[in-house]
Formats: C-alpha cells, structure tokens, sequence
C-alpha cells in the first residue's frame, strides 16, 4: 500500500535523526547536539511534518510545550568564564569527540576534496565576515565569512536567493576562560564551506557543502552521503535559501530576520568603518552579556599575518588601525542556544603611528556612538588590552 510504504519511509528516515532507543548509548556531546537539534526543527516549523499533522492534528507542538524543552535545555542558566568547560568538539555524530587545534598541520592547498568532490577552497582566509555566533548549546565560537560576491549581495540586501557565486565559509573553535572573566576561542575545530550554483547543485538544494575537522583538516563523513546530514539540516531555512546566518547589513530585506540590521548601525561619522574590515579574534563577556569583535584593518592584518603574535602589540606596522566593537548579545531566532550581535554599545580604535611616536586611542559609545574620553590610566589600559588580544585565525 503506498500510504504504508511513506509512513515507513519518514518513520526510518526519523529514527536516522533522532532514535532515543539508541540515543542514550551516544556521547554526552552527542546527545545534547541531537536534542539541541530536534527543538530547532520544532520551533522552524519543519518538524512535525506537514503531511503527517494533516492526519494526525494532536501531534502539534504546542508552544508552551517548546518552552518546557528550553527551559530544560537552557545554555545560559549557570554560565559563566570560571564554571564553562568547553566539551569536546560537539556535534551530532559520534566522531565529533575528535580534538580540535589552534595550529593546520597540513598546508592549505594539499587539502583534500570533500567525499562529494566538493573542493576546499584556501582563499576563505581573505573572505570577510558578515557574522559572528555565541552557541551556548556546545560552547563554540563560529565565524562566517564570506567572498566578495557573498558581501556585496548582504550590503545591497539581494539575498533571497543568494546569488550564484557566493560562497560561506563558516570557522569554529572550542570556547576558552580566561582569567580574566572572558570567554575567548580556544581549540580549532573546523572549517565548513558552501557554494551557491544553482545549477551545478540543484540536487542539493542550490549549494555545493563541504566540512573539514580537525588539525590535519580531515575531509567530514564516511562517503558522499555525508551532504544529506547538511541539507536535512538546513531544511528548516528554506525560505531564507537554506542560510542560517542572519549577516550583518544595514540593507532592508523583506521580511522578517532575514538580516541582523541592529549590530550593523555604525554611524558614518566613525573615522573609520570596521565592519568592512578582517576580523581577527572574538570573546563574551558572560557577565554584562555582550559580544565584541577584534577587526584590523589591511596593515594591521598583514602585520599579524607576517609576524605573528607579539605579547606586546609590537608586531603592528605603522599604520596598523584596530577595532574593537561590542555588541550587546541576542539569541538567535535561527538557532536556539545561540546568540548573535544585537545593538553595538561601544567601538575604540587603537592607531599605530610611525616609529617613535604614541599609539593613539579613541572610543565611541553610547546610543549615538559619541565620542568618550577616559582617564589616563584606563586609556592605556584598553590599548594594552586591544594591542595583546590574540588572533583566532588559521595560521
């Protein structure tokens, strides 16, 4: 009977998922990631399917129901610097216990294809980011950048669907205390890359996908049927062209959280645009809940990338400009157990000048990001502070 047969089919397909006869069985990481998940698709609306509450209407979740998951799940209840230990690299699969590393083992360019043939692509070092998410859910800090193509299309709003060309690359690390009361990233755990090319990737929803772990960037999965585990994954966000990522822009797109345009408004009255630039590290202050993000302009980025480094701050160049901009957190519509950038609170510039002369501060806060001076001492504290912040990059 065909209606037997498709029963069938979603309840295997399911169990592939999410089988709690087996679950218990799996890595704590594990099971936290599989039920993480499982609320996401609720409250997207991909689960439960469709053509299954046509027949059978009471199997709705109700909200109330999807609070009392949050609130046993809740990330944020007893977080702080000294109590977060970050677990091992957390993902849904059992492998995910596999130790991530602050230094490549390879070199990029030897880097092999993804099971599918899908390539790595060792330009991403030079793409740009257009987002930054705090996940709760397993203690990670994710950078996504994107190429050329993929900023221009979050700057002028032409994002439904992205365009052909754009790609994403998405870097995490394992959080890290520090003495300090910050959370900072720790361990690298991955790279993942996406392609839109609607054409070439029709069967997989538009986007080429591809994920590499580790310290020797081990291409992700056993064969080619790893890339199901992406698309059953970003299934949910199908009307916003299977992009979780809410970019930062200033661009108005119709409808709603389909761009993060509060942690975009930088007035144009800065005497310099940061969010333009690279971005060299990211940490939380769990105490005032806020996130604040370490951007160099091409001088300086050049300067770390060359030297390194320097416990000092002396690796800059003249020239060098930095950035630090902090942002209030919010969670993340997309996801919950993140939190993204909301509402900037303050930015401060560091400038290196030519040899022999000060290093120069600058702070703007508040509401209208006006101009604030500190007092001396606290001024030189901030550019210590900003100067010895240390890149989460690849090396």
């Amino acid at each position: 009977m065909p209606g037997y047969w498709l029963v069938r089919h979603d309840i295997l397909e399911g169990r592939d998922h999410l089988n709690f006869s087996t679950l218990g069985s799996e890595p704590p990481a594990a099971q936290r990631a599989a039920l993480y998940e499982s609320v996401n698709m609720v409250q997207l609306g991909a689960m439960p399917l469709h053509k299954f509450l046509a027949l059978h209407p009471e199997a709705k979740v109700a909200p109330e129901q999807i609070a009392v998951l949050k609130a046993y799940l809740d990330p944020w209840k007893t977080r702080t610097a000294e109590s977060m230990v970050a677990p091992p690299v957390a993902n849904a699969k059992p492998e995910a216990s596999v130790a991530g590393s602050s230094h490549i083992a390879v070199p990029l360019n030897t880097v092999q294809p993804e099971f599918n043939g899908f390539p790595f692509d060792p330009d991403f070092l030079n793409w740009k980011p257009i987002s930054f998410t705090d996940r709760g859910d397993n203690n990670t800090f994710r950078f996504v950048l994107g190429n050329r193509i993929a900023v221009q299309a979050a700057r002028s709003g032409h994002i439904s669907p992205w365009p052909d060309g754009t790609r994403f690359a998405k870097i995490a690390w394992q959080q890290e205390s520090g003495s300090d009361g910050l959370i900072y990233p720790g361990n690298f755990i991955q790279v993942e890359l996406m392609l839109k090319d609607a054409r070439r990737y029709k069967a997989t929803d538009g986007w080429g996908w591809g994920r590499w772990r580790g310290a020797d960037l081990k291409p992700y999965g056993k064969d080619a049927g790893f890339v199901n585990e992406c698309t059953g994954c970003h299934l949910p966000v199908q009307g916003n062209d299977y992009v979780y990522t809410l970019p930062m822009t200033t661009a108005h797109v119709p409808g709603e959280d389909v761009v993060n345009n509060p942690a975009a408004v930088l007035p144009a009255s800065l005497p310099d645009q940061p969010l333009d630039w690279r971005s060299m590290t990211v940490y939380v202050d769990p105490n005032s809940h806020t996130m604040s993000a370490l951007y160099a302009n091409d001088v300086a980025a050049q300067s770390v990338n060359a030297n390194g480094n320097a416990a000092d701050g002396s690796a800059y160049r003249p020239g060098s400009v930095l950035a630090l901009v902090t942002w209030l957190q919010r969670d993340d519509p997309h996801w919950f157990g993140a939190r993204i950038p909301a509402a900037p609170k303050s930015v401060e510039f560091v400038h290196v000048p030519a040899s022999g002369q000060m290093n120069h501060y600058r702070r703007f806060a508040g509401e209208n990001m006006a101009e604030t001076n500190l007092e001396a001492v606290e001024t030189a504290k901030r550019m210590r502070f900003i100067l010895n912040l240390t890149a989460a990059r690849l090396p």
